[in-house]
């Protein structure tokens, strides 16, 4: 099984969902998040007074998916989520050792 985190830019999330539930992902958890990266923030100006960004909001997802389905979900999601510009954010996979649906007691493949 495989973990795959991305922060995406907010507004692409509903897509990035749709496109999921096409290639069969079940499941997925949602986060407001806030971070910066090759951006750097940047400056607003707020009632006239100009103050700085430092953080830009973004959205993480956190996808837990059998192994052969985590290429394609990260291939899903850089193409969904692309918009060309800077910020568009990062995919993280990871190997995870065990998942337990809390209700059931289901183990592992037949817990997502």
């Amino acid at each position: 099984m495989k973990m795959i985190i991305a922060a995406i830019k907010p507004f692409k999330l509903e897509e990035v969902r749709e496109a999921l539930t096409k290639i069969g992902v079940s499941g997925l958890m949602v986060t407001e998040i806030k971070g910066f990266g090759a951006q750097a923030g940047h400056t607003e100006i707020y009632r006239g007074a100009e103050y700085e960004v430092n953080f830009v909001p973004k959205v993480k997802l956190e996808i837990v998916v059998p192994g052969e389905l985590a290429d394609q979900v990260v291939d899903t999601i850089s193409s969904t989520a692309r918009t060309g510009k800077i910020g568009d954010g990062k995919i993280f996979v990871l190997d995870v050792a065990q998942a337990v649906r809390v209700r059931t007691g289901e183990t592992n493949l037949e817990a997502l």
